[in-house]
Order: C-alpha cells, then structure tokens, then sequence
C-alpha cells in the first residue's frame, strides 16, 4: 500500500481505497485542526487491511475515539466533594386539576421540609410552560447520598400529613416517574436565586457507552455559557431510564434565552463541542418551565 500523502490509491484487495479512507477520516478533525490528508494517518485503524478488521472499519471513521475506563462513569464525572443526591419527579396532571394541584402541592411540600431531621430539601419546583403540557416537574437534593435517601423514605412512611397528600394528589394525576441523578462534577450546584426568571430542561438520551466523552467535551464547554450567569445544573441519571442527562438553565426571558444562546455560537470553541456531542445523543427534549410560588429557583 502507498503512503496516503502521496495521494494513490492502494492497488489491489477488495478494500476501499485509503483516498477516500482518508477523506472520510479528514471530517472528523476540527476545524481548527487543518484537512490535509497527512494530518489524519492517526485516525485510521493501525490494521486497516487487515481481514479482521475488515466489518469495523467504517464505523471506526464516525466515532469519537475515548480510552477504556475502569472506573464507573459516576465516579469519575460527579463532584467529589459532595455525596448529594438528586432526585427528579414528572407529574402529568389531569388538565382540570392543575390548579388545584399547584395549590396543594404549594400548601404541603414547604411544611414537611420544616423538618431539620429531615435530610432533604427542595431544589426548584415548576409547570411545564412549553413542551408536555399539564405536567409538573420537581426536583429535590438528599444531602448525604443514598442513606439519606433512605432516612427520608422512611421517616415519610410515618408522616401522615404525607400520607394524605399524596393520598388526595393521586387523584388528580394521569401519570409520574421518577430519577436518581448525581450532578457533574464540572456544573455549579443549583442555588436559590431570585425572580422572575423562566427554566429550560434540557433532557438528552445518550446512546450507552458514552457518558464519559460526553462529560469531557462539556467539562470544557461549559466556559462558553457562563457569561449570563445562566447556567443552574447538569446531572445524569443512576436509577431509572439510564444514559439521561439533564442541563437546567435559567433566563429573564425567551427573548433573553434567544439572545444568550446565539452568542456562545459566536464563541471560538463552542462548535466543537456541539460537532463531538451531537452523534452521541439518541433523542432530546427541551422544556421551558415556569416555577412555582415555593420553589427556592424563581
């Protein structure tokens, strides 16, 4: 086989031809990397003509390469620093309930968190504004990790004010699920802020294998959405649908979200992150939320 720098096709075998190999692996590098075919001889497999080779050749053009981990994704892309664990919870309320689920769910949430034994709080509470109507969204911090988790569980068990509440809001509801979420270690944790402000969740369904480059590609983009302070959370999943990610934003306004995310465009560096992510992603969903009057992110 000829050198690919020389540009000649290799003769022989019914392989493809390194030219167009080549070609095919040049669209990988960045834009900031150059596209001359002597700069991708890394990219192509080291056996390429090998007969073993010969069915994963192609797919080897398309994905982003990460070494082999030991550990689990959690370990190594959750904060260190901490043991919180998040919980998220979607409720599909009946739409001539909704109202009234609101008022309940205002009128009971911020007396069981009252409680200073109970290891839990609330981190932001919302409608769906924009995406699955009628749909409520919750989301709460157990400071302590899965003991934690537990110790609220079963302190819960006995509360019979709780008991009642989710006894009558059963009755209102189509349908809820649930998430156990750690955040990423390169994310701010969500504080409480000041309103009035409106919430994006961004909800990503990555194809399994691939939390780990997902993290390292964001663990460096994150720079690019800082400015406006509008970044409030990312997590992902540990228990339920897995390889789920969420990133929780904040903006004055749709306009103002408009606005803030045309600019990172503008931004050296933020196309690349989006040029490496968008293949890992199987499916995503963006909801714009409105947060309740207890919710501590207004």
């Amino acid at each position: 086989m000829q050198h690919l720098c020389g540009g000649a096709a290799a003769a022989g075998g019914p392989g493809p031809r390194a030219g167009d190999v080549a070609a095919a692996a040049a669209a990988r590098l960045p834009p900031s990397e150059g596209s001359g075919l002597c700069m991708v001889k890394e990219y192509l497999p080291k056996n390429f003509y090998s007969k073993d080779n010969e069915g994963s050749w192609f797919r080897s053009l398309f994905v982003h390469k990460v070494d082999p981990r030991k550990d689990a994704h959690s370990t190594l892309l959750s904060k260190k620093e901490t043991s919180n664990l998040y919980k998220i919870q979607f409720h599909n309320v009946k739409p001539e309930y909704l109202d009234a689920y609101n008022s309940l769910t205002e009128a009971v949430l911020p007396k069981l968190h009252l409680d200073e034994d109970y290891p839990c709080s609330l981190v932001g509470n919302w409608n769906t504004w924009y995406g699955e109507q009628d749909q409520a969204v919750h989301l709460w911090r157990f400071s302590g990790g899965y003991p934690a988790l537990m110790d609220c569980m079963n302190k819960l068990k006995n509360n019979k004010e709780y008991l009642e509440f989710r006894r009558e809001r059963s009755q209102m509801l189509l349908s809820r699920r649930n998430q156990l979420l750690l955040e990423f270690s390169f994310w701010n944790e969500p504080q409480p802020r000041l309103g009035p402000n409106i919430y994006e969740l961004r909800t990503y369904k990555l194809k399994p294998g691939t939390m780990i480059e997902w993290g390292n590609n964001w663990a460096r983009a994150i720079k690019y959405r800082q400015e406006n302070q509008e970044a409030v959370g990312g997590f992902f999943s540990q228990i339920g649908e897995l390889y789920v990610v969420h990133h929780l934003w904040a903006y004055k306004d749709l306009q103002s979200r408009e606005e803030t995310r045309n600019a990172a465009w503008r931004k050296r560096g933020w196309d690349e992150n989006v040029y490496y992510t968008v293949p890992l992603v199987r499916h995503m969903e963006s909801r714009i939320m409105i947060p309740l009057k207890i919710s501590p992110l207004q």
